[in-house]
């Protein structure tokens, strides 16, 4: 599978993320928001910092699930209750973000918004992946 970076000139050098990737052969997987919650469905801690790294775990869950890693991923749409508290946050999220993620960094968008429908949440994390094709098998009869 070939990844392309698209920055144009036009709109400047972007600073933790890209304006596009492009991906050239897989399938895409559209990956539901998923919020910082364990496989109880109980939010993990009341800290920001903590939430945005459980959901980020979460979306790489089902990438991985689905054949792929932290480098498939195109796009992250991220919703947040308080833009303020995710600022104040960013040397501890930009920690996490590297561990898991590296220094891929997709194309991003970060929304804040009133609320989310898990009441205790208060960041919530949307992808797209594209998932390379296995590897065609060498016993071909």
């Amino acid at each position: 599978m070939k990844m392309t970076i698209i920055n144009p000139e036009a709109l400047g050098q972007p600073r933790g993320y890209n304006n596009g990737i492009l991906f050239e052969g897989g399938s895409i997987l559209f990956i539901a928001g998923q919020v910082g919650w364990d496989r109880e469905s109980r939010i993990v801690s009341d800290d920001f910092a903590e939430q945005f790294v459980q959901a980020l775990e979460n979306v790489l869950a089902v990438v991985r699930q689905a054949g792929g890693g932290p480098e498939n991923i195109g796009r992250l749409l991220i919703f947040v209750t308080d833009k303020d508290e995710y600022e104040s946050r960013l040397r501890d999220i930009g920690s996490a973000y590297r561990q898991l993620m590296g220094k891929h960094f997709p194309a991003m968008t970060l929304v804040e918004v009133g609320s989310l429908l898990e009441r205790l949440a208060k960041v919530e994390i949307e992808a797209l992946a594209v998932i390379p094709a296995p590897a065609p098998s060498g016993n071909h009869q």
